[in-house]
């Protein structure tokens, strides 16, 4: 099964404002111009994240995911398909979705319910915890469709 992910700007708009809020908190403490500085870094530094892993714009981004082989496979932006392992500290609630990934990525995947339709992303949710797809007899198959 394949996971095509999609932009979210909610995301997007919550990295910007904690990374601000944090600016903020640097700038209360540390006044002057290095405490400016620092403040307007780690603003960029939230609008440099949103854009990656939020915007889903930079080549490094995880445009989709594929399950159902022995190790996941996931599609950058760029073109480039990786295979990476899923770290033990898997993240599931109802709004998202958290994975820890292996190298050669090495870095957390988080995917939020509007980055997927409400199908796709349950079943997301459902193969981050058990590590596998749910399925249907082969004779009960036509019953369901």
């Amino acid at each position: 099964m394949r996971f095509e992910l999609r932009p979210s700007p909610a995301l997007a708009a919550l990295i910007v404002a904690v990374h601000s809020a944090a600016g903020a908190a640097i700038f209360s403490v540390m006044s002057g111009w290095s405490g400016a500085l620092l403040a307007i870094a780690f603003v960029a530094l939230g609008l440099a994240a949103a854009w990656s892993r939020a915007l889903l714009r930079s080549p490094a981004s995880v445009k989709a995911i594929q399950v159902g082989g022995p190790e996941p496979l996931f599609e950058l932006a760029g073109g480039e398909s990786l295979s990476a392992s899923i770290g033990e500290r898997r993240y599931v609630t109802r709004y998202l979705v958290a994975l820890p990934l292996g190298k050669p990525l090495g870095r957390t995947l988080l995917v939020t319910a509007d980055m997927l339709g409400p199908r796709q992303f349950r079943l997301l949710r459902l193969w981050s915890l058990w590590n596998r797809l749910p399925s249907v007899a082969p004779a009960q198959q036509n019953y369901f469709a």
